[in-house]
């Protein structure tokens, strides 16, 4: 385990005690106004490395943030983020997301790619990703940001896992081969009524584009894609906000369907 500061590490305690307390705190800039990029993604790796040891879970895979250009845009930066998924992170069609556990959650629809062989370097492609993609599926991510009002800056939410909470793979897997990527329409209907529209073109223009940015980006740190590995490719549209008692449902074109129910 790599060495940390004494101000990374009341950081990582800071951002465990919200998630496990389950409150919201202000974020981390407020206090620690220098942080820079470097030292938010090695908070990151270390809360999860804490995570792993004190929950008993594992990685599973990659999720991307900030991949379309209008909240790039709407943050003040020029590229995408990224955070990991871990196994408890994983819930179930058939399983309702107890509401209690979170703080003031946001649903979003992405595409997951699910990994077939190892990936890593710095001069990964998109077709790379597809080569070594299995299948791609409907997924939708449950973000909740431990931060008050659900608002931060770039370095803050790479520290906080890019908000990362839950996640749902949907039960059709499909050959990347087989359809169509780069133009993929979505529905995002909560409790029958529809919230948002989108597309797999917002996804930087082909969500294996923000998959092989993010594989580059692990590279230059010495890390990349394990096979078996899910990784989330990033919002198709805006996150929707719900309640105990909500019911959320994307349905993707030649992809199927995903719905997640919360109590």
């Amino acid at each position: 385990m790599k060495l940390v500061s004494e101000k990374e590490i009341e950081i990582i305690n800071y951002l465990l005690a919200a998630e496990q307390n389950v409150c919201e705190v202000i974020k981390v800039t407020d206090d620690f106004p220098e942080l820079t990029l470097p030292q938010a993604y090695e908070i990151q790796e270390q809360l999860l490395v804490r995570r792993q040891v004190e929950k008993d879970v594992r990685f599973i895979g990659v999720k991307l943030g900030l991949t379309s250009k209008a909240k790039q845009e709407m943050m003040g930066v020029d590229k995408a983020i990224y955070g990991f998924l871990q196994s408890d992170m994983l819930a179930f069609e058939w399983e309702a997301i107890q509401y209690t556990a979170l703080i003031h959650p946001k649903v979003e629809p992405e595409i997951a790619f699910l990994i077939a062989e190892d990936l890593q370097g710095t001069n990964v492609t998109a077709a790379d990703v597809l080569r070594a993609t299995k299948y791609v599926a409907p997924a939708l991510e449950v973000i909740d940001s431990r931060y008050k009002d659900f608002r931060f800056t770039l370095v803050d939410v790479i520290a906080d896992n890019c908000s990362s909470a839950k996640f749902i793979i949907g039960s059709t897997w499909v050959s990347p081969d087989a359809i169509d990527l780069e133009n993929i329409g979505m529905v995002l209907s909560k409790n029958g009524e529809v919230a948002q529209t989108g597309s797999s073109a917002a996804v930087l223009g082909h969500p294996a584009n923000a998959i092989a940015w993010a594989v580059n980006e692990l590279g230059a740190r010495g890390k990349g894609l394990k096979k078996g590995d899910i990784v989330l490719s990033g919002a198709m549209s805006e996150a929707i906000t719900f309640q105990a008692g909500d019911a959320v449902t994307a349905q993707f074109d030649s992809l199927g369907s995903v719905a997640m129910y919360c109590k």
